[in-house]
């Protein structure tokens, strides 16, 4: 969607027509939806925040200055309400994403995709989990500023505005963010290797 059209429709919201919403809605759904999981981890959190967002964006409308694209504005919302959500869990215990087998063992939830042959999908599902438990074992700000530039690819600018940090500090926190994601994937597959774990 062009800035020219997020604008016509944000206009259209602002004189009463909700339908024109929805068209900014059904435009950034998916991408926000997926920032939220990468942040979170979880596609139950990831659903609310999006909900969450866009509900929050809806509302705050009227705020919305123009100063960048409406895609910016409304993943300052999205990755302000993760980090919101990335907090509480602090404060109470974490969920589990494993289940209990028949025969009483705990097994770890997967979601096949079947667009790709097994050998495929089975050295997607490894170098996705190194990924995810990399992200994951990154402070809260590191993970957000990388998902908005590697999933969301938005410019050293656009993550400045939405995190409100000058260019070269996005860039030297990207920086030192893929750093840290490297190690984390290289001493998972030494240890993979080592132990096979």
């Amino acid at each position: 969607m062009t800035p020219e059209h997020e604008m016509h429709c944000i206009r259209r919201v602002l004189n009463g027509d909700v339908n024109a919403f929805e068209q900014l809605m059904h435009a950034y759904e998916k991408n926000v939806y997926h920032l939220a999981l990468r942040s979170l981890g979880n596609p139950q959190d990831a659903e609310d925040v999006t909900q969450d967002a866009f509900l929050k964006a809806y509302r705050s409308l009227a705020d919305f200055r123009g100063d960048s694209k409406f895609s910016v504005w409304l993943y300052r919302i999205v990755s302000n309400l993760c980090l919101d959500t990335l907090r509480a869990r602090k404060r109470k215990p974490a969920q589990s994403l494993t289940v209990e087998t028949d025969e009483g063992e705990t097994d770890e939830l997967e979601i096949p995709d079947e667009h790709f042959s097994p050998e495929k999908l089975l050295d997607r599902k490894l170098t996705r989990e190194s990924v995810q438990r990399g992200l994951a074992a990154l402070p809260d700000e590191a993970r957000q500023i990388l998902l908005l530039r590697e999933l969301q690819g938005l410019s050293y600018e656009e993550i400045g505005r939405v995190l409100e940090l000058e260019p070269g500090t996005v860039k030297s926190r990207i920086s030192r963010g893929r750093e840290k994601l490297r190690e984390k994937i290289r001493s998972r597959s030494e240890l993979f290797d080592r132990y096979g774990v």
